[in-house]
């Protein structure tokens, strides 16, 4: 009886422990009733520099990189792909923001790929780093996909 308990229990238990920190939610000192969202959209200063991003992907570490420039509003640079890649940092909410330390991830490998961006989005400095070395970080690179172009082959 004792072992049938612990089959049932220990994987429930590992699964309510793995979900606890998969929350993507910010604490606030507001309660919720206080707290307010803006739907209306920002309007761009004439005076911001125009959003203009770098982005280097390389295969590996040692492999040299691929760079392309992208600006969007309109799509415009020498990325191949700018109009796609311009249609998914509009979709996504904070495309350059690191996962928090302290979120556990899984031990997915996806590749040795490395990519850099930097320059300005929405008015914002941007020096991001994405890498395929755990699932955080997989996550974060299968999102964004279309900004890194094609990936050079490993050789």
């Amino acid at each position: 009886m004792r072992y049938r308990t612990l089959l049932f229990t220990t994987p429930g238990l590992a699964m309510i422990m793995a979900l606890a920190g998969c929350g993507t939610e910010q604490a606030t000192d507001k309660p919720a009733d206080q707290r307010t969202v803006s739907l209306q959209p920002t309007q761009a200063d004439p005076s911001a520099p125009a959003d203009r991003l770098t982005v280097a992907v390389k295969a590996s570490a040692q492999a040299p990189a691929k760079t392309w420039t992208l600006t969007c509003d309109p799509a415009g640079g020498d990325h191949p792909r700018k109009d796609q890649a311009c249609a998914t940092l509009a979709q996504a909410q904070d495309p350059f923001k690191a996962p928090p330390e302290q979120q556990i991830c899984t031990k997915i490998y996806g590749g040795p790929e490395i990519a850099t961006v930097k320059g300005t989005w929405k008015g914002q400095p941007v020096d991001a780093k994405f890498t395929r070395t755990d699932g955080c970080e997989l996550s974060r690179w299968t999102k964004l996909k279309p900004l890194f172009g094609d990936v050079p082959k490993v050789r």
